[in-house]
C-alpha cells in the first residue's frame, strides 16, 4: 500500500533550522573564497579548501536536519551510518573540485559554468546518496521528473554561488548571497523530497539494518556543526577580512620609504634643492651666484 510521506514532522523548524545550516555554510564558503581574492599573497589552497568544506557540511547539516523531520506514518525509518558519512565526504569533495577550478583557472564563463555543473552535480549528488541511507519497510519511489528539477535547481544554485564568491567582496552583499544561497539549496532539497512516494510493504515493523534518525542523525550532525562554528570563528578573527580590502592594501610607511629610496637620487634632489637655494639666496645673495642649480 502507499505510506503516508509527511516531510514537516515537527512543523516549521525543522525547515527553519536547515535553511540557517544552508545559509551559515554559504556565508562562510563565500567569505573564505572572497579572501584569496584579496590577498595573493595567502595561503589560497587553505583557504579554498576551508571554504569548500564549509559549503559542504553546510548543505549536508541542512539536509539531514531536514530529514529529521521527515517520516513515512506507517513505518520507522533508520539510516545508514555508512551511506550517510559518505554523502558528507561527496559533499565536500565535489564543492571543493568546483571551488577549485574557479580559484585557480579563473571566473570565465566558460570555467564558472563547468564548475557550477561539477558542483551542483555534486550536490545533487549528496542528496540522493542520503536518501539511500534511508532504510524502511517499503520501497522508496522517484518522479523522474522532479528529479530532473532539483538536479537543475542545484546547478544554478552552485553556480550562483560560484558566482557570487568571485564578484561580491563586501561582507554585506556576501551576506545577502549566502541568504539567496540558503534558499536556493533548500529549496532544491524540498523538491527532491517532493518527488518521492513509498510503497509500504507492511505495517508489522521489519528487521532491516540501521540506526533511528534521533541515535544516528543528531550525533552525526554535532561534528559538522561545530566545524563551521569554528570555521565562523577563523573568518570573524581574520585581519584582512575584518579591515578589509582597502586597509590592506593600502602602502604602509615602510613600503613608502622603499619606493622612495628605489627611485632616481637626482629626482628627489631636483624636487628639495631649488627651495634650499632659494631660502639661502633669500639670505645672502652673493652665496647665490655659484651654488646656482644647473638647468
Amino acid at each position: 500500500m502507499e505510506g503516508t510521506v509527511d516531510g514537516f514532522r515537527y512543523g516549521a523548524v525543522t525547515p527553519v533550522a536547515a535553511y540557517l545550516m544552508a545559509c551559515l555554510g554559504g556565508a562562510l564558503g563565500l567569505r573564505c573564497i572572497v579572501r584569496t581574492l584579496l590577498s595573493t599573497q595567502s595561503w589560497k589552497a587553505g583557504w579554498l579548501a576551508l571554504g569548500a568544506a564549509s559549503i559542504g557540511c553546510g548543505i549536508w547539516t541542512m539536509h539531514f536536519i531536514a530529514m529529521i523531520g521527515f517520516q513515512v506514518v506507517e513505518t520507522r525509518i533508520r539510516y545508514d551510518a555508512g551511506l550517510t558519512v559518505l554523502s558528507l565526504a561527496v559533499a565536500i569533495v565535489v564543492v571543493g573540485i568546483g571551488v577549485f577550478i574557479v580559484g585557480y583557472r579563473g571566473a570565465s564563463p566558460l570555467n564558472l559554468s563547468f564548475a557550477g555543473v561539477i558542483t551542483g552535480l555534486g550536490v545533487a549528488a549528496m542528496h540522493y546518496l542520503g536518501m539511500a541511507a534511508l532504510h524502511l519497510n517499503g520501497t522508496v519511489r522517484y518522479d523522474p521528473v522532479v528529479v530532473a528539477l532539483s538536479v537543475v535547481i542545484a546547478i544554478v544554485a552552485a553556480t550562483a554561488a560560484l558566482w557570487a564568491a568571485v564578484t561580491i567582496r563586501g561582507f554585506l552583499t556576501s551576506l545577502g548571497a549566502s541568504l539567496i544561497m540558503g534558499v536556493a539549496v533548500t529549496g532544491m532539497h524540498y523538491t527532491g523530497m517532493s518527488a518521492v512516494s513509498v510503497h509500504v510493504h507492511g505495517t508489522t515493523g521489519g528487521s532491516w539494518a540501521g540506526d533511528s534518525p534521533t541515535s544516528l542523525l543528531l550525533p552525526m550532525l554535532l561534528g559538522p556543526v561545530i566545524f563551521l562554528l569554528l570555521a565562523g570563528v577563523v573568518v570573524m578573527f581574520d585581519p584582512l577580512l575584518v579591515l578589509g580590502e582597502g586597509d590592506w592594501n593600502r602602502p604602509s610607511a615602510k613600503g613608502a620609504r622603499t619606493e622612495a629610496a628605489s627611485g632616481s637620487p637626482l629626482d628627489g634632489q631636483e624636487g628639495q634643492e631649488p627651495r634650499v637655494i632659494h631660502a639661502r639666496a633669500a639670505q645672502d645673495p652673493q652665496w647665490a651666484a655659484p651654488h646656482s642649480p644647473r638647468r
